[in-house]
């Protein structure tokens, strides 16, 4: 994932930082507890694509 383009994107919901988890190539929106999936190195910012990130799982 290019350091220069995490910069510019954020939540397409609440317009806040996305956090890259390289180990399960996702943007995660840690306010809404979203991941949004990263394919072939595309980030896929759309709510209908995003998995929900469980209240157990370490954001």
């Amino acid at each position: 994932m290019d350091p220069k383009l995490l910069e510019i994107l954020v939540c397409p919901l609440c317009k806040g930082p996305l956090v890259y988890r390289k180990s399960a190539q996702e943007l995660v929106c840690k306010a809404d507890r979203l991941g949004y999936p990263v394919r072939d190195g595309i980030p896929v910012m759309l709510e209908d694509e995003a998995r929900e990130i469980r209240p157990d799982e370490e954001v």
